[in-house]
């Protein structure tokens, strides 16, 4: 019934609202590319590999994605950067409004957390006026945090997602020491809890309630 209702929801996000709202002629395509976002879940996005995969033009590839983005398919978010690491400047992250669709266990998770942190960043910027933004950190050594929360363009917290209760992550202890964000937590779906230093270890339901996240 799940499937059938994600078909159903995209069939007519294509093929009914992408015809009233843009001019796209290649309706076949754009369902093939939405076809192949789900395994881009978790990755950088590589906007070259989508163009090689469709036979299209890169501002036609990155064109037809923001429509996606406008019609509430996907989303992207950007690097976190500081002055004391290499952090990757440019290339961006997608993740799906509908994190279900994704087939990996991990990236499913990670798809999840993602579209929590977001609705928090949006509830904050409808509630109390913050400008609010979410992106992830990665240096050139191909460290990576899953997510950093900016509040008024200064780091609140930084997120790592793991599908089991695993020892702390070695690149949150690295870019712990070497960033400016004050907060980092490691979120699983286990029972573990516990904190050594500023990285704090829990479910992330009980994470989700510290936020007041639904």
């Amino acid at each position: 019934m799940l499937r059938l209702w994600q078909r159903e929801r995209l069939t007519r996000v294509v093929r009914e609202d992408l015809r009233d709202l843009e001019h796209v002629r290649e309706v076949s395509l754009v369902e093939a590319l939405v076809d192949l976002l789900p395994d881009k879940v978790g990755a950088l996005l590589s906007v070259k590999a989508i163009r090689e995969d469709l036979e299209i033009d890169h501002k036609t590839a990155d064109r037809w994605i923001t429509i996606l983005e406008h019609l509430y398919v996907c989303f992207r978010i950007p690097p976190f950067g500081s002055r004391r690491i290499r952090a990757l400047k440019k290339q961006q992250k997608l993740y799906l409004w509908d994190w279900s669709m994704v087939p990996d266990e991990g990236p499913r998770f990670e798809n999840l957390v993602a579209s929590q942190l977001l609705k928090y960043c949006h509830w904050q910027e409808d509630t109390e006026g913050h400008r609010m933004e979410l992106r992830f950190l990665r240096d050139t050594d191909g460290r990576e945090v899953d997510f950093v929360v900016m509040k008024n363009r200064m780091p609140l917290f930084a997120v790592e997602c793991k599908t089991g209760s695993k020892a702390i992550s070695s690149s949150i202890r690295y870019f712990a020491e070497r960033t400016s964000i004050p907060a980092f937590y490691q979120v699983h779906r286990q029972e573990a809890h516990y904190q050594a230093a500023n990285v704090t270890v829990l479910p992330f339901a009980q994470f989700c309630r510290s936020l007041r996240l639904p």
